[in-house]
């Protein structure tokens, strides 16, 4: 056997490659300013666009609604994603899962589906039992919509962030880790129960009135990011919608993680937006939709163990939507507007060190590039909501609700809109060594800043 001296000279070598592979791989975090990059000179023309064209509608209402069941079937010995069958599938929601297959259904899980007409304008609410709504599925959902006439700036998606979801949607290296392994039957099911749901809500379109508010339930979320220090998004915001001769539906958004069941559960669930959804229907909404808030940095607070917890937290909030429900105004002449931007978006990276960055080329392998990211606005009446691709701060959503409060209105941020970002948080908090900044901060320091800035503009045309 022939035996291998390593001299100094050779590790020297050795050394010195892999200082190079490394410099190659990896460069520093950028820190220029987010006002002097093309990514947002070409967002302000966008916004400057949206003025020229965004004309709200104010008059009588339709709606419309749906529920379409994404509660699989498990344990068959071939996959039929037209009946959702499939002889196993993982959960989304926490790597430490590893993309073991579910054991099983606690609870029912659905997409639901809520269309609000005035005059031409159609706008289309969206909310599933999903940790996110996948780029990959948006996409193939929006090439059924398109066929039938509607059009991606007509769709505001959302999900629950249920972390023990269906999963398997995912594609590439990070799609694994967080959905388990890709399975094209689910992708196809998924499109085919969420555009049967739009669809469907659509067709449903009757004359009928609206009433929008939040209350307050600071009980039930904490801001798990700096603890005490920081600040809690924590009101509940509703739309009820009812129609003149016919159904029911409130929607229903809260900024809490819905992380109750963590990462040994193995049943799917809706977690507690799942039993707000429930107790919902069961006692005078014909339908319920839960659509996350701002959840950045923000998770749940509440007593109980096992599915205890999601049921206290998810019970107790619907406790006090029915008590809101009893004393609110409802109105059959309504303004609605809306508006859609692209979200040009800063350099792709992984962060492997506190002030370094994997180069984007590599990231984008481990993960593809988000493409048709958008941030959307949403106006009914002195409702305004904003829709973001991401798990969007607490805080920001906080300052921009203070901010419309002094304006005379109600305000709300959801996430999970068709794409996926990351995390988008102040940049304050981008150098902590946290989950949050360093492992889902994809776009650098200013990505929180720059896009809550567009956020304001936007929310400046849709009030104003």
């Amino acid at each position: 056997m022939k035996v291998i001296r390593i001299t100094g000279i050779t590790v020297g070598i050795i050394v010195g490659l892999l200082v190079v592979i490394y410099f190659a791989a990896t460069g520093p975090v950028v820190n220029t300013p987010f006002y002097e990059s093309e990514y947002f000179k070409k967002s302000l023309h966008e916004i400057d666009s949206l003025k020229s064209s965004n004309f709200p509608v104010k008059g009588a209402l339709q709606a419309g609604f749906s529920k379409v069941s994404i509660t699989p079937a498990l344990g068959v010995s071939v996959d039929n994603f037209e009946k959702g069958e499939f002889v196993q599938l993982p959960l989304a929601g926490f790597g430490a899962r590893k993309g073991a297959p579910a054991t099983g259904i606690h609870d029912s899980v659905f997409v639901k589906a809520a269309a609000l007409k005035v005059e031409n304008k159609l706008i289309i609410v969206v909310g599933a039992d999903l940790l996110i709504i996948p780029p990959n599925i948006t996409d193939s959902v929006m090439t059924v919509l398109n066929k039938n006439g509607i059009s991606r700036d007509q769709v505001f998606f959302s999900a629950t962030h249920t972390h023990s979801g269906v999963g398997a949607w995912g594609p590439g290296f990070t799609g694994k880790e967080f959905a388990g392994p890709e399975n094209k039957n689910v992708q196809k099911w998924l499109v085919q129960q969420i555009s049967k749901a739009v669809l469907l809500a659509t067709a449903d379109l009757k004359t009928a009135s609206v009433a929008t508010g939040d209350f307050n339930a600071a009980r039930f979320t904490r801001n798990r990011l700096i603890n005490e220090l920081g600040t809690k998004n924590d009101d509940f915001s509703t739309i009820f919608i009812q129609q003149n001769e016919g159904k029911k539906a409130v929607i229903g958004s809260f900024s809490a993680h819905s992380t109750c069941m963590g990462s040994k559960n193995f049943e799917i669930s809706g977690d507690y937006p799942g039993y707000w959804q429930r107790k919902m229907e069961n006692t005078g909404m014909d339908y319920a939709i839960f659509m996350a808030g701002a959840m950045g940095s923000q998770t749940h607070s509440g007593e109980g163990e096992g599915f205890e917890r999601p049921r206290f937290i998810g019970e107790a909030l619907a406790d006090s939507t029915i008590k809101y429900f009893e004393n609110i105004a409802f109105k059959d002449s309504v303004l609605l507007a809306s508006a859609t931007i692209k979200l040009n978006l800063p350099e792709y990276h992984f962060r492997i060190l506190t002030t370094r960055n994997l180069s984007s080329g590599l990231t984008k392998k481990l993960m593809p590039m988000p493409e048709n990211a958008v941030i959307q606005g949403l106006r009914i009446g002195n409702m305004v909501w904003i829709s973001t691709p991401a798990d969007f701060s607490g805080e920001f959503a906080l300052q921009l609700k203070n901010t419309l409060a002094a304006k005379g209105f109600d305000a709300n941020v959801t996430g999970f809109n068709g794409s996926y970002v990351g995390y988008i948080i102040p940049g304050r908090y981008f150098y902590l060594d946290e989950y949050e900044p360093k492992t889902m901060g994809f776009f650098g320091p200013t990505m929180g800043d720059y896009t809550f800035d567009l956020i304001n503009r936007m929310t400046d045309i849709l009030v104003n």
